[in-house]
């Protein structure tokens, strides 16, 4: 019976604590579809302007999907931190630009492509 007090208390306390809690929102089906597109356009930010493209295209891409997105402030974090990591991936790796940059930045574009469509063809209205 002390045996079963021990466990009861705590298991208690925790749901007490628990049910006091915020929910977290849902996370949306395609979220990982959107960090994946989100540390692309990073990526492109970088490798686009490493190979001459000057600009704030894929910057202003990722504010155009936060903007259509409108996430609460730890779905942002989420996905400014794809980006970045995108970004500082490929920073860490090329000082200029080379045939596999070239080669990196068609794959991205090609992949990109293919998530935002498909993304939107299976989740879009």
């Amino acid at each position: 019976m002390r045996t079963l007090k021990r466990l009861v208390v705590p298991i208690l306390l925790a749901a007490g604590i628990l049910a006091c809690m915020p929910a977290r929102a849902a996370e949306s089906p395609f979220e990982g579809q959107l960090l994946r597109l989100a540390e692309i356009l990073g990526s492109l930010h970088f490798l686009r302007n490493l190979c001459g493209e000057e600009g704030q295209d894929w910057r202003l891409r990722m504010e155009a999907l936060l903007e259509a997105e409108n996430p609460d402030e730890d779905r942002r974090q989420r996905l400014v931190a794809s980006f970045n990591n995108g970004y500082r991936g490929f920073e860490a790796t090329y000082v200029s630009c080379t045939p596999s940059a070239l080669e990196a930045i068609r794959r991205y574009m090609r992949e990109g492509e293919a998530l935002t469509r498909d993304t939107a063809s299976r989740f879009g209205n």
